[in-house]
Order: C-alpha cells, then sequence, then structure tokens
C-alpha cells in the first residue's frame, strides 16, 4: 500500500468515526494515531498530516486524553509535548462508557416512574431500562475476557 492509499485509508476511518458520532476533528486526529507508523506524535505532526491549524488539533487531542484513548508521554530534550495511543485503548474507552449506560439506566428509571403501568411507554422505558441493567452487569466480565486473552503490551 502507497503512502497516499494509506493516508486515503485513514481518512475514510475518520469519516466512519463521524458519521458514527465522533467530532469531525478528533476522529480524524484519531485516524493520524491508528495509521501513522511513528511511536509518538506531535500537536504540530498531527496538524501537518491533516493540514489544519494547531489550534483546532488542540481541541482534538484534549477530547481524545479525556476519554483515554490517548496518552501524553515524557520527551525528554523536546520543547515539545509527545503523545501515542494507549495499548488499552478501547477496553479503556469502553470501559468509560459505563457512565452513558449509568445515564441511561436512569433515564429509563425517570420514565418508568412518570408512567404508568400498562402504559406502552411504561413498557418501552422497563425494557430499556433493564437492557442497560443487562449491558452494565455483562461488561466487566467482557472486559477482564479481552483483557485475558489480549494482554497490555
Amino acid at each position: 500500500m502507497s503512502e497516499t492509499e494509506r493516508w486515503q485509508a485513514a481518512e475514510q476511518l475518520a469519516l466512519a468515526l463521524a458519521e458514527g458520532g465522533l467530532q469531525r476533528m478528533p476522529a480524524r486526529a484519531l485516524a493520524v494515531f491508528l495509521f501513522t507508523g511513528d511511536e509518538t506524535v506531535t500537536m504540530g505532526e498531527i496538524a501537518d498530516r491533516l493540514g489544519v491549524s494547531a489550534g483546532s488539533v488542540s481541541g482534538a487531542v484534549k477530547a481524545l486524553l479525556s476519554v483515554g484513548l490517548i496518552e501524553r508521554l515524557p520527551a525528554p530534550g523536546s520543547r515539545r509535548e509527545h503523545y501515542r495511543l494507549r495499548d488499552d485503548a478501547w477496553s479503556t474507552l469502553f470501559s468509560a462508557q459505563n457512565t452513558v449506560v449509568g445515564v441511561m439506566l436512569k433515564a429509563a428509571d425517570t420514565g418508568i416512574a412518570a408512567t404508568a403501568s400498562g402504559d406502552p411507554a411504561h413498557e418501552r422505558l422497563t425494557r430499556m431500562r433493564d437492557f442497560y441493567r443487562f449491558l452494565l452487569g455483562e461488561l466487566p466480565g467482557l472486559l477482564r475476557r479481552w483483557e485475558e486473552q489480549h494482554p497490555p503490551r
């Protein structure tokens, strides 16, 4: 695969991530982390690769740091901060989404309390709550099995 094809594939991935709900610039920055051949990258390198301003990359990097996908690394002798994709990025992200599951669970409970038994909305909200309770109960075991099969490098 040529370098051009490699980065076209990165942009296609970023587009798919954006269509899936990730903001455009964090999606593009994440694609850089996934497709780079380098161990670490700087914000300037991301900006250069994407052809965007350093300011737009700064927000994307902060977003990726906040959800645990990337990490900041010490770079002795360098005036720039270096970042890399975490080895446990995907399980970290999935774990962080437990918060989302908790929010959905609470929203369902609030809806159930506001509707009467037998009401179709009550039934739908009960099913929603039951699904999220199930999911929340299954996530720890799934992540444990993942880590057993794919120990960090």
